[in-house]
């Protein structure tokens, strides 16, 4: 039990630590940049003193270290500054975007976790068969596609054909005629979400795939599962109780990281299907050099990628007791 106790508080501090050193890049990372928001003004008759009272007003004029120390006690706050563009709250200007991207993430994410686990587990299974195969090749090749190449060739030769939106979030004819019951607004939402979903389930899909099959391919060639086979127990039983379970480790690893990385994956996906979440966000931003904003983006994804790992390695426990020894 205290061997636990040490093994959560050292990765609690751990990621305490990562957190502060992604904080700190994050700042240097956008002031080692050329120009700011102030010269990134599509302003021609912007004068030099109207920009040098506005960088004044952004902060910008102030030593980096000065800098550095306003942003480390707004974070402490909760608040992640004005943005240089439109002076909106920064973390207000995220969460619309944010929504939108975790609801569609949530999408591909569960498509991918299903039928990667499921296709994964009979591949395995049936080791050396046309099912194993077939399964292998299709997972290999969703799994090298281009995340963005994907995205294109689903809106050229899919959307059509199946009558889904191609962009977008929402229909331009939604409530003209009145206000939308709740069951079209979702549906009309869920019609734009699938394509861009699909794209990032069928890559997820693929890796998915491939790491059950290795994990289980590894478990099922273990003593304890000849055993359980030659007490005549069923296929089925076999596969959820000695073969799924000791075959989690990697495949929690593995969730928990695609998780994290996915939200920065979105991004490619976004722009493609002209979705309007954070990976368009920003996109938009680094247009405009608007840095308090892409700080913000930034830092949301790169504590989710801290996150995920964290809460992978608190799973551990229940996984593997040996984690602690």
């Amino acid at each position: 039990m205290e061997g636990r106790a040490d093994y959560v508080v050292k990765r609690t501090l751990f990621a305490l630590l990562t957190v502060f050193v992604a904080v700190t890049i994050n700042f240097l990372l956008f002031r080692a940049l050329p120009g700011d928001a102030v010269s990134g003004l599509r302003c021609q008759h912007c004068t030099i003193q109207f920009k040098a009272a506005l960088r004044h007003d952004l902060g910008l004029d102030k030593s980096k270290w000065e800098q550095y120390k306003i942003y480390l006690k707004q974070l402490a706050h909760g608040n992640l500054g004005l943005s240089d563009v439109s002076h909106q709250p920064v973390r207000g200007l995220l969460w619309d975007p944010l929504k939108n991207t975790l609801l569609m993430l949530t999408l591909g994410t569960v498509f991918s976790i299903v039928f990667g686990l499921l296709t994964g587990v009979v591949a395995a299974w049936r080791r050396g068969t046309w099912v194993d195969k077939g399964s292998l090749w299709t997972s290999l090749a969703f799994y090298s596609m281009p995340t963005q190449w994907l995205g294109l060739m689903i809106v050229y030769f899919v959307a059509d054909r199946i009558g889904l939106p191609h962009g977008g979030i929402q229909s331009p004819d939604l409530g003209i005629l009145g206000n939308p019951s709740t069951y079209d607004y979702w549906k009309d939402r869920l019609e734009h979400m699938i394509l861009p979903a699909l794209t990032l389930g069928l890559v997820l899909y693929g890796e998915y795939t491939l790491i059950v099959r290795s994990a289980m391919l590894e478990t099922l060639g273990e003593d304890y599962v000849l055993t359980a086979r030659a007490k005549g127990l069923s296929n089925f039983a076999i596969v959820r109780k000695h073969g799924l379970r000791n075959a989690m480790l990697p495949i929690v690893t593995l969730i928990a990281l695609s998780l994290g990385f996915i939200v920065g994956g979105a991004i490619t996906v976004e722009y493609v299907f002209d979705y309007p979440g954070i990976g368009l966000a920003i996109v938009d931003a680094i247009d405009k050099r608007d840095y308090t904003f892409l700080q913000g983006a930034f830092l949301l994804l790169t504590i989710s990628v801290i996150l995920f790992n964290f809460l992978a390695d608190l799973l551990y426990f229940k996984l593997d007791p040996r984690v602690t020894t």
